[in-house]
């Protein structure tokens, strides 16, 4: 499946991220004075870069982009994908009014299956049993809002178990839709493009699951 060409991740902050992964396994694995400056000076580049262009403080990225240590890794995001019939569950989130699946960042010491689970049954109200891995995608190519995390969204089937709709801290209606009639989606979270996927799997749950 290939991403949407709505949005597409700019050149700009591809760059950016690149800059920032090199500069933080430097400052992670090197001894060297000398060349821990220039890998802070590196970091430096990529916090202006991005400040710039998204017309934000330089405090403001470093706090969310550059106060990693280590060795550099991309986020995971899980989401859940439940079915009813023909209609899947969508959450609306509380913060933007936009609707989404289930989910959110993985947790230490949860696999993904868990993770699906424990977010349905905190945002949506559903008891669900993780069933099969539908697809791991690469955000950044599939038409999302630009992003200052590298992200892997993973997608997990789910199976209605039980429970019965309701809200959570960060969801304020919870409802299921035919793909044909899907509101208005939270881009950052999830694309018109991957629900449409979503049911075509639902449809023909003999497709081999989808990766980048």
């Amino acid at each position: 499946m290939r991403g949407s060409n709505a949005i597409k991740q700019p050149k700009w902050l591809a760059w950016a991220q690149r800059l920032q992964a090199i500069s933080q396994t430097g400052l992670a694995y090197s001894k060297d004075g000398y060349d821990l400056e220039r890998y802070r000076q590196l970091r430096a580049i990529a916090v202006e870069i991005v400040a710039d262009r998204l017309d934000a403080s330089q405090e403001e990225v470093t706090a969310a982009f550059a106060l990693g240590s280590g060795y550099p890794t991309p986020k995971v995001d899980v989401r859940a994908v439940v079915f009813q019939g023909e209609q899947i569950l969508l959450v609306r989130e509380r913060a933007v009014g936009l609707w989404s699946l289930p989910g959110g960042w993985a947790d230490v010491g949860e696999g993904p299956g868990e993770v699906a689970a424990r977010e349905t049954l905190e945002e949506a109200g559903y008891r669900v049993r993780p069933a099969k891995l539908l697809a791991v995608f690469d955000k950044a190519k599939h038409g999302h809002p630009p992003s200052l995390e590298y992200v892997y969204k993973l997608f997990v089937l789910c199976q209605l178990e039980g429970g019965t709709p309701k809200t959570g801290l960060e969801t304020d209606a919870v409802a299921f839709f035919h793909k044909d009639g899907l509101p208005e989606l939270d881009s950052g979270r999830v694309t018109v493009a991957q629900i449409l996927r979503m049911f075509e799997h639902h449809t023909n749950p003999a497709l081999p699951t989808d990766f980048d």
